[in-house]
C-alpha cells in the first residue's frame, strides 16, 4: 500500500490560483491508494446504477459491503446508515403518509379535481399542479402521485384530453412540491442527515421552503404557458383491445373425449403452456365456471379462448379439440363473467422488477386474474407477455374478476389506474391521523424534538390510536428504499474519512474556483441535475453532498448554500423517465416516448439551473 501511495502521489497533484492572493498554489489533495480504491468502487456503483443491471437497492448495499471488504470503512461505519435519523425519518414518514391515504382524508381533493377538469382544461392543469405540489410538500410524492393519476385519467377522459397533456404536469408538480420541506423528498432527509455526520448544522422542516416555492412557482408557469404546448397529444383510447394491439381472435375450444387434456388441471393443458393461448371462460353443460390454474378439465368442456392468427391455424392441428367459428376480439369480449379490463402500473421498487411473470407465476398468485398484453416502454407485447422481463413503469392489461381485481388492489407492486375505487371516508380515523401528522410537521419545525424521533413518534401513536394496524406498519414502509439510504450513505463516509472528497472538492476549486463560491454552486447545481438524470437522485445526492461541504470549506464559504443546490438539484429532474420514481410511473401511462421528457423538461431544468444561480446565495449567503 505504501508503494502504491508513492507511485501515485507524483502524477496526480494539480495548480490552482489562490482566491485571495491571486497566487499560484498546490490545491488538490494527494492520491492515494485508498482514494484510488473508494473513487474505483463508486465508479462501478455509477455505472450499475445507471445500466440498470442491479437493482438500486442491491447496487448500495454491494458497495457498503465492498467498502468494508477492502477495510476502508469499519462494520460499525458500514452499517451506521441504517442507523442514521435520516433513514428513520424517511421510513416513518413512509408510514404516516400511508395512514393519511387509508383514513380516506384525501379523497375530497379528487372529487373537487374531477369537477374543475371537466369544466376547462388549463384550469385543470393549474390545479393539479398546485394541489400535487402543496401535497408532495409533506407527503411522499410517489405516493400523491398514485393517488391522483387514476383520477387524472378519469378526468382527461371525460373532457376527451389526452392523458399525456395531464400527467406529465402531475409528476412535474409534485417533484416541485416536494422541494418546499424537508420531508417532502427522501433527498432532502438524507442531505440533511449526511450534513449532520459531517459536522453541519442539520437542515430544518422549512428551510427549503423560501427558495421551494420560487421552483414551485416558476414550473407551474413554465408549464402553464410553455410547456403544455411542448407535451405530445397522443391519441385518446376508448377501445383498451386496441390501444394494446390485441388483433386476435375469438374462438370456442370444444375438448373431445380422447383429448390429453381430459382430467387434468387448466395450467397444464398443452393450449397454455405450449401456445401461449389465453383461456377466458369455460362453460360445462351451460354453466360458467371460474377461470383458475387449478380448474380440472372435463370431456365436453368448452373453452373460449384469446389468440393471433398463427396460433389459431396452430389450434386447429391439435388432438382432441373441436374448434368452432372464430372472429375478432372487441373490448367487451372480455368482460365475460364478471370480469373487466384493469389497467396496472409495476410501481418503483416493486419486488416484480426483473422478472416475468411466468417467472411470479402471476395467474396463480391472483386467483387466475390474467395478464393479456404489457406495454413495455415504447412498445407494446401482446405475444407471449408472460416471458417478458418486467420494468418499473410498465402497464399491464389485466382480465380479472371483482375477487381478482381485490386482491390485486391490495398488492403494493401494482397500481390500478382504471376501474379504480376510493378508500372510504372513515372518520374515526381522519381526525386522529391528522392531528398526528400535524404534530409531527410542527414539533420538528420548531424544534421541540429532531425530526427522526418525531416522525417515530407519531408512528407510535398511529399505532395506539387504531388509525394503521403494526403489520400494516411493515407493508407501509418501502424496504428498498430504505436500504438504498442506508447502502448510498456509505459512499458519503468513505469519500469524506480517505480524504477522496476533498480531492474532488479541490479539482473543482482549481477549475472554477477563480470565478468565486458563485460560479462554483452552479457548477454544483448543473452537476447535480445532470446526473440525476440518468442515476438515483439520493445516490447522487449521497455522493456529492460530502463533496459539497468540503470544497465550501476549503473556499472558507458556508456550506449551506452548496448542500441547498444538492438537495434541490437531485429532486428537479425532468429530462429523463428514469430521472425519478414519478417520471417512471407516468410513463407508460401517457403513452410517453424519451424524446418526450427531453423536449419538454430540458428547457425547465435549464431554467432552474439559471434560477438557483440566482436565488440561492439570495436565501444562504456565502
Amino acid at each position: 500500500m505504501l508503494i502504491a501511495n508513492r507511485l501515485l502521489k507524483p502524477v496526480c497533484g494539480m495548480y490552482g490560483r489562490n482566491i485571495l492572493t491571486g497566487r499560484q498554489r498546490y490545491v488538490t489533495a494527494p492520491m492515494t491508494f485508498e482514494i484510488a480504491l473508494v473513487l474505483g468502487i463508486i465508479t462501478l456503483a455509477v455505472v450499475l446504477f445507471v445500466s440498470e443491471r442491479l437493482s438500486i437497492d442491491t447496487v448500495a448495499i454491494l458497495i457498503m459491503v465492498l467498502f468494508m471488504l477492502t477495510g476502508i470503512l469499519t462494520p460499525a461505519e458500514g452499517f451506521a446508515g441504517f442507523s442514521n435519523p435520516a433513514t428513520i425519518t424517511v421510513a416513518a414518514m413512509f408510514v404516516v403518509s400511508s395512514a393519511i391515504f387509508k383514513s380516506g382524508a384525501l379523497n375530497s381533493i379528487g372529487i373537487g379535481l374531477t369537477r374543475i377538469g371537466r369544466k376547462n382544461y388549463l384550469l385543470c392543469l393549474l390545479a393539479l399542479m398546485v394541489i400535487a405540489g402543496t401535497l408532495s410538500a409533506f407527503i411522499n410524492d410517489t405516493a400523491v402521485v398514485a393517488l391522483l393519476m387514476p383520477v387524472v385519467i378519469q378526468v382527461s377522459h371525460d373532457i376527451h384530453v389526452s392523458p399525456s397533456k395531464l400527467l406529465m404536469p402531475l409528476s412535474f408538480g409534485a417533484l416541485l412540491g416536494g422541494v418546499c420541506t424537508l420531508i417532502g423528498t427522501s433527498t432532502n432527509i438524507l442531505v440533511s442527515g449526511i450534513a449532520e455526520v459531517q459536522g453541519e448544522k442539520p437542515l430544518q422542516m422549512f428551510e427549503f421552503t423560501s427558495a421551494g416555492i420560487w421552483f414551485l412557482l416558476v414550473g407551474i408557469v413554465y408549464m402553464f404557458f410553455v410547456g403544455r404546448h411542448l407535451l405530445p397529444n397522443r391519441k385518446l383510447v376508448t377501445d383498451l383491445t386496441e390501444d394494446f394491439n390485441l388483433g386476435h381472435y375469438l374462438t370456442e375450444v370444444v375438448l373431445q373425449p380422447d383429448s390429453p387434456a381430459v382430467g387434468e388441471p387448466l395450467k397444464t393443458l398443452g393450449l397454455v403452456q405450449n401456445l401461449d393461448v389465453f383461456v377466458m371462460q369455460v362453460t360445462r353443460r351451460k354453466h360458467k365456471l371460474e377461470v383458475s390454474p387449478s380448474l380440472i378439465l372435463q370431456a365436453n368442456d368448452v373453452l373460449k379462448v384469446r389468440c393471433g392468427v398463427e396460433k389459431l391455424k396452430m389450434l386447429k392441428q391439435e388432438k382432441g379439440i373441436k374448434l368452432k367459428s372464430e372472429r375478432k376480439v372487441q373490448d367487451d369480449d372480455l368482460h365475460l363473467h364478471d370480469s373487466k379490463l384493469y389497467e396496472a402500473i409495476v410501481t418503483p421498487n416493486s419486488y416484480m422488477e426483473g422478472k416475468s411473470l411466468k417467472e411470479l407465476d402471476f395467474r396463480a398468485a391472483n386467483h387466475g386474474a390474467s395478464v393479456l398484453a404489457i406495454r413495455h416502454r415504447d412498445e407494446i407485447v401482446n405475444e407471449k407477455p408472460s416471458h417478458i422481463k418486467l420494468s418499473a413503469g410498465d402497464v399491464l392489461l389485466i382480465a380479472a374478476n371483482q375477487h381478482q381485481a381485490e386482491k390485486l388492489r391490495k398488492n403494493d407492486d401494482l397500481l390500478i389506474i382504471s376501474q379504480t375505487e376510493r378508500s372510504p371516508f372513515n372518520y374515526s380515523k381522519i381526525i386522529p391521523v391528522m392531528i398526528i401528522s400535524v404534530g409531527v410537521v410542527m414539533t420538528a419545525a420548531t424544534n421541540m424534538m429532531p425530526i427522526a424521533l418525531s416522525a417515530l413518534a407519531g408512528v407510535v401513536l398511529l399505532i395506539l390510536f387504531r388509525c394503521i394496524r403494526a403489520d400494516e406498519v411493515y407493508k407501509a414502509i418501502d424496504w428498498k428504499v430504505i436500504f438504498m439510504l442506508a447502502g448510498v450513505l456509505s459512499m458519503g463516509a468513505a469519500l469524506e474519512k480517505t480524504g477522496a472528497a476533498k480531492l474532488l472538492a479541490d479539482f473543482l476549486i482549481a477549475g472554477v474556483g477563480d470565478y468565486g463560491p458563485h460560479a462554483l454552486l452552479s457548477v454544483f447545481f448543473f452537476i447535480t441535475f445532470m446526473t440525476t438524470n440518468f442515476m438515483s437522485n439520493n445516490a447522487t445526492a449521497a455522493l456529492l453532498a460530502p463533496i459539497a461541504i468540503v470544497a465550501a470549506h476549503e473556499m472558507g464559504v458556508s456550506a449551506r448554500p452548496f448542500l441547498m443546490a444538492v438537495a434541490y438539484g437531485a429532486s428537479l429532474s425532468f429530462m429523463t423517465p428514469m430521472g425519478y420514481q414519478t417520471n417512471t410511473m407516468i410513463y407508460g401511462p401517457g403513452n410517453y416516448r424519451f424524446s418526450d421528457y427531453l423536449k419538454v423538461g430540458t428547457p425547465l431544468n435549464l431554467l432552474f439551473w439559471l434560477l438557483a444561480s440566482l436565488i440561492l446565495p439570495y436565501f444562504f449567503p456565502f
